[in-house]
């Protein structure tokens, strides 16, 4: 496999076998056979894969063997995933999971894993690269746990390949005389180029000595910067090659001729220069090639250093850094080298918003001697201000997420409580100020909401909450401005929505009749509300054109117009036009003395009277009212052409009046034996019920 950089090679141990014999087995849950060749292939004879059809049939064939176990489960294959890869652990403890998935549903997946003690979810087809990388370090972990028979701790957070780390000291050592193991740190460093050419898709999950990524803050009543991450986020320390290997001088001094001749100088862990250098110098102090390759290796390291600083590679720069300083202890560079190291891993957890993870460099920068106290305080007084800018930036969140949701001042989960404790942690901060102008509008959009629905209570009450938010007079000022602008524009649309009714009935013929969906209906309702309307004038001539026209026609068929004439007088028909219809009129018969209708008015003995119902609004508000209006009741005891002739105050009750009305009965008026209609007026009082 190909090394991370130029600097990282993997020699042939001089002892190895020919043809070593395979260190772990590589069991596959899949039933498809070209997936069973991409992972054959991937794995280039470093273990044969044996595939299975089941669960059982996996633990069956893992159990009991001597070498490292690696399982590997074609979701594809898989009804319950998770619970396949539980029982698996469970069953055999010390096993390696990969799981490898559709990418498509990759990420899916590997949030559904979460938790869990899987190793990698990789993407089907297979990226050789990637996989080859992945597992190599299962490889080596599932021998690492045979060796140990001890199962990996349980994650708890997902991380990427980059976030990866190498293993420390302990385990290093150990490895040292593993063949497997001892490749592990070129691995794990193949996996951290990987990561950064773009394999960001495989996750990897926590381990014991790795790093753990900075989790996002959650938004909810309970979530605040300081839960939002560990109390007391800790760094692991790079291992740095500190193993002394006995020997004799010269034999030592080859070994490391030779890895200086290969550029093994720190790489891998057991079997470099700087291991065998620093061997040399101790069993020989004053050995001068010793000395003079110490020195070899600290300018390599040196430049090393450099390299990744620039790059950004801080995980290498720390491990460089370690590795210099065993192998130039006293060399003048190493507190430069600390205190830049120190400086871009504050700043950078800083610039990402992480406060955590820069304190925990700050810890270790306190345990040197290179930092001096007055850095430490300036490092000190930025992560304050960062966290304190986290703890505003969080609470701003909540209240624009609160708003949002409509959870403006009830309880402590509220847009109202967060405003407070932000308004405490940073009264004076701009952040602040656009919070509570934020809620302010929300509130005068809730009262203005209440207004136009006319619930007087509720509007009160958002505009004491917008007081209490901080919105200053000019601000009430100006919602009452923008109310009466939007009640007149209520108003205009809602004209302009009847004058259409109007018209829609006029065209359709519709011009008094049905009573309560006719032209003259709707345009007696806006003469009431909007009589200064010129559209409302037009209409009604309009209308009143009509009804001389259907009167002329009514006069010409031998029968009585009287009630269109009425009706166009009503609407705007001037009086000439009025009087050219009533001459179309035959002269009267002589008959008997017209009944008089006024007597006849009076005498009506109504059958049926209803009370209007009080309208809701007016109850609310306490406005009693009077309603005149004019009706005829036709020969059958029926009330019809109803309508207001006067309204006080005008639009409140006139509806409620002529609903009532419409539903009287009267036993029908007689003349000469025959039933006649009668004109009747009447006023309707609409009084406040007494308490």
């Amino acid at each position: 496999m190909a090394s991370a950089t130029s600097a990282f090679r993997t020699p042939e141990p001089a002892s190895a076998p020919a043809a070593a014999q395979p260190t772990a087995d590589v069991v596959a849950i899949t039933t498809r056979d070209d997936f069973l060749l991409e992972l054959g292939q991937t794995l280039a004879g470093q273990a044969a894969v044996r595939p299975v059809d089941s669960l059982e049939a996996a633990v069956a064939g893992m159990t009991g063997s001597k070498r490292g176990q690696v399982l590997v489960v074609d979701a594809r294959e898989v009804a319950n995933l998770r619970a396949t890869v539980d029982s698996a652990l469970t069953a055999v403890p010390a096993a390696v999971v990969l799981v490898f998935a559709d990418s498509a549903q990759e990420s899916q997946l590997g949030a559904s894993l979460r938790g869990s003690r899987v190793f990698a979810v990789l993407p089907t087809p297979i990226d050789a690269r990637k996989t080859q990388a992945v597992l190599d370090a299962a490889i080596a972990d599932a021998v690492s746990r045979r060796s140990s028979s001890q199962p990996a701790a349980s994650p708890a957070v997902p991380l990427p390949i980059n976030a990866f780390r190498p293993q420390g000291a302990a385990a290093a050592a150990e490895a040292g005389s593993d063949p497997a193991r001892s490749r592990l740190p070129l691995v794990l460093a193949a996996l951290v180029a990987l990561s950064l050419a773009g394999a960001g898709a495989v996750w990897f999950f926590s381990r014991e000595h790795a790093a753990p990524a900075a989790a996002p803050v959650a938004r909810g009543p309970a979530a605040t910067p300081a839960a939002a991450a560990p109390a007391a986020q800790s760094i692991a320390a790079p291992a740095a090659e500190t193993s002394i290997v006995q020997g004799k001088v010269d034999e030592l001094l080859e070994k490391a001729r030779l890895a200086m001749h290969e550029r093994r100088f720190t790489e891998p862990q057991g079997d470099n220069a700087l291991l065998y250098y620093r061997s040399a110098a101790a069993a020989d102090p004053s050995n001068g090639e010793a000395r003079d390759g110490l020195q070899r290796v600290a300018g390599v390291l040196a430049g090393r250093f450099d390299e990744a600083m620039n790059a950004s590679r801080f995980d290498e720069a720390a491990q460089t850094l370690a590795n210099f300083k065993a192998a130039a202890p006293a060399d003048a560079r190493s507190a430069t080298f600390e205190q830049r190291l120190y400086a871009t891993e504050i700043g950078k957890a800083l610039a990402d918003g992480n406060p955590d993870r820069a304190n925990a460099y700050l810890r270790q920068a306190q345990q040197s001697s290179a930092v001096g106290p007055d850095q430490l305080a300036r490092w000190r007084s930025d992560i304050a201000r960062r966290q304190e800018d986290a703890k505003v930036q969080h609470l701003a969140g909540l209240i624009d997420d609160r708003i949002h949701d409509g959870r403006l001042v009830d309880g402590d989960d509220s847009a109202k409580s967060y405003l407070q404790q932000l308004s405490s942690a940073a009264p004076a901060s701009p952040i602040t100020q656009r919070a509570a102008h934020d809620l302010q509008g929300a509130l005068l959009h809730r009262a203005r909401e209440a207004a136009l629905a006319k619930n007087s209570a509720d509007e009160d009450r958002w505009l004491t909450e917008a007081r209490a938010a901080g919105a200053k007079p000019a601000d009430i000022a100006a919602f009452q401005h923008e109310l009466t602008s939007a009640r007149q524009k209520a108003a205009q649309a809602e004209s302009e929505r009847v004058l259409q009714l109007a018209r829609d009935r006029m065209h359709d013929g519709r011009l008094t009749d049905p009573a309560q969906d006719s032209a003259a209906y709707y345009l007696t309702q806006l003469q009431t509300s909007d009589p200064s309307n010129a559209a409302v004038q037009a209409a009604g001539s309009e209308l009143a054109g009509r009804l001389l026209e259907r009167a002329r026609s009514t006069v010409l068929a031998g029968k009585s117009a009287d009630a269109d004439l009425t009706l166009a007088r009503r609407f705007g028909a001037e009086a000439k036009d009025v009087q050219a219809v009533q001459q179309l009129q035959p002269p009267p018969k002589a008959t008997p003395q017209a009944p008089d209708l006024a007597a006849l008015a009076a005498s009506l003995k109504r059958t049926r009277g209803d009370p209007p119902e009080y309208p809701q609004n007016a109850l609310a508000q306490h406005i009693g009212g009077v309603v005149t209006l004019a009706f005829t009741v036709d020969a059958r005891g029926q009330t019809r052409d109803i309508h207001v002739t006067e309204a006080s105050p005008p639009g409140v009750f006139d509806q409620a009046a002529m609903n009532a009305v419409k539903h009287w009965r009267y036993a029908p008026a007689v003349v000469n034996g025959s039933p006649v209609e009668v004109p009747m007026s009447t006023r309707v009082r609409f009084e406040l019920p007494k308490n």
